[in-house]
């Protein structure tokens, strides 16, 4: 159950499904709940932290207006999961073999898949129904392409990348042992540059009509103007881009997989999800835009994804339709500590440690994704008993990290 916050200079309350949650976080939550666009209540989710502007782990209901910097630069960010026909017993001795064949075919961190081999190919097919949507955003907006070296290049051959950060591939086994392949990827370098663009755009148009805010992060667009509908396609653009990403990446992870394995269906519990997004919806008798800023919706009967770190569990779970939380639950652990405290924190051997049993990178590259860096996971499950009911628990047996 949430506990309502209410504080000096804010329009609204707050509603926060955690007793953990940094002084830092709370004054974010303060700010946005002071906006005049703001309508009903804000709500936090268990894995609540600090982030840009807005917290990681909040749900923003908005009136005829969108805040950019909350929706963020990774639009359209999300996980996949689907469920095989394999066992834990299918299963090689050890999956070094099938991490190998995964990144091999799935670029990640700044990796991208080369040009001369998407042009023209099926790669390129995928990403046509995107291609003309694209070209008229750029055209009244041609400052995204000075962002971005080779725009018109890069947004085709990043489609089926993983990138960098807490993006990850895994291989998971839920409770009857049944082999899940899972994954956690966005919008990539494109859906950066919008993002970066109408942030930007955003702070500039509040300074043209002299808007005072409680953080220049949280500037926002009104509906009705130019840039709020110009708005409004670039993000519902990198949201089917992020989708489209995801559904290429699982394709060339099962691909590769087949090889090492004995032969294999998919499973019809299939789940493609956002969790940093914007929505039309209508909550509290009203038509809003929902903002989830690492939340994901879940409404009554709708299957989510909430991912633990490297070396926790994992979730399926089905949504409950709490109107308190405007249909939402967590996205995730969250993090309890940044990456520089975290690499300040702990080492190599850390790492090894805390991911005993997972095939997965163990050198210090990865050490700001360390499991000791995010909440416990089952900690932030039991603070959302009523957004969520669990499905499916899952383990990963492997993890490729960017």
């Amino acid at each position: 159950m949430p506990i309502l916050k209410t504080f000096a200079g804010a329009r609204v309350p707050v509603k926060v499904w955690t007793d953990e949650i940094e002084p830092d976080a709370i004054q974010q939550l303060k700010n946005v709940a002071a906006l005049p666009i703001v309508h009903g209540h804000v709500a936090a989710m268990p894995d609540v932290h600090l982030g840009i502007g807005a917290t990681v782990g909040s749900v923003i209901p908005t009136k005829s207006a969108i805040i950019p910097a909350a929706v963020g630069v990774d639009i359209g960010c999300g996980m996949n999961a689907v469920r095989t026909s394999l066992t834990a017993a299918d299963l090689p001795e050890t999956l070094a073999r099938i991490r190998s064949a995964i990144e091999a075919a799935v670029p990640v961190g700044f990796n991208q898949h080369e040009w001369s081999r998407v042009r023209g190919g099926a790669h390129q097919r995928v990403a046509r129904p995107l291609d003309d949507r694209l070209d008229r955003i750029v055209g009244k907006h041609p400052g995204l392409m000075k962002m971005q070296r080779k725009f018109a290049q890069t947004w085709i051959c990043q489609i089926g990348t993983l990138g960098g950060g807490n993006h990850f591939i895994e291989l998971c086994l839920d409770e009857a042992d049944r082999v899940w392949v899972m994954l956690h990827s966005g919008s990539r370098g494109t859906g950066n540059v919008i993002g970066r663009y109408f942030i930007e755009a955003a702070k500039k148009d509040m300074a043209r009509h002299h808007i005072n805010l409680p953080d220049r992060d949280l500037a926002y667009f009104s509906e009705g103007s130019t840039l709020f509908d110009d708005y409004v396609d670039a993000v519902e653009w990198a949201q089917d881009y992020a989708l489209t990403n995801r559904r290429e990446m699982m394709r060339l992870i099962v691909e590769a997989m087949r090889p090492h394995l004995p032969p294999f269906t998919l499973t019809d519990e299939a789940i493609n999800c956002h969790h940093n997004y914007v929505a039309r919806e209508t909550h509290l008798g009203e038509k809003l835009f929902i903002t989830r800023k690492g939340a994901i919706a879940a409404h009554a009967g709708q299957l989510g994804i909430i991912p633990g770190s490297m070396g926790a569990k994992s979730f399926i779970v089905r949504g409950l339709g709490n109107e308190e939380s405007f249909c939402s639950c967590s996205h995730g652990a969250g993090r309890k500590m940044s990456r520089t405290e975290a690499k300040r924190r702990f080492n190599r051997f850390d790492l090894a440690s805390q991911t005993e049993g997972v095939e997965c990178r163990k050198d210090g590259g990865v050490v700001d994704e360390i499991p000791a860096a995010y909440k416990d996971i089952d900690t932030v499950m039991a603070h959302q008993t009523d957004l969520v009911e669990v499905v499916h628990t899952l383990k990963q047996v492997l993890c490729v990290k960017g």
